[in-house]
């Protein structure tokens, strides 16, 4: 990785940002599971920009998901139902991708986009230490 640690984060909001204007233009072709994917993919972004500001170590999307919740949700610096949140992304991401006859519908994502959007301007909040 080139530049600095400032410009990692950065990189990270930026792409968090895309990716959840890219969540939204799906929602509005009714694209369910792409739209829970990229969802996810917008808040796991401003996670590891969060994880990285603060020195902590993870390999994987679990250890992303591990780490959010030992550090900042259980120590109540983001309330349990964000927690709640991010995990069930995490796992309704994995079915999308690789399980069979997933197929998520207008009533189940439709009040995600609300509940990331705030979830990743907690994270935001985070990261410029609010």
């Amino acid at each position: 990785m080139s530049g600095t640690r400032e410009d990692y984060i950065i990189y990270r909001i930026q792409k968090s940002s895309e990716i959840f204007e890219d969540a939204f233009l799906l929602f509005n072709n009714q694209r369910w599971n792409s739209c829970v994917n990229r969802l996810y993919y917008s808040s796991f972004h401003l996670l590891n920009a969060l994880l990285y500001k603060h020195y902590l170590k993870h390999e994987t999307h679990n250890g992303v998901k591990t780490q959010f919740n030992l550090h900042f949700v259980k120590n109540g610096l983001v309330d349990i139902k964000f927690g709640k949140l991010y995990s069930t992304l995490f796992d309704w991401r994995q079915e999308s991708d690789y399980a069979d006859f997933i197929d998520f519908d207008e009533d189940t994502v439709t009040p995600l986009i609300l509940q990331v959007k705030e979830l990743n301007n907690i994270i935001i909040d985070l990261i410029n230490n609010k």
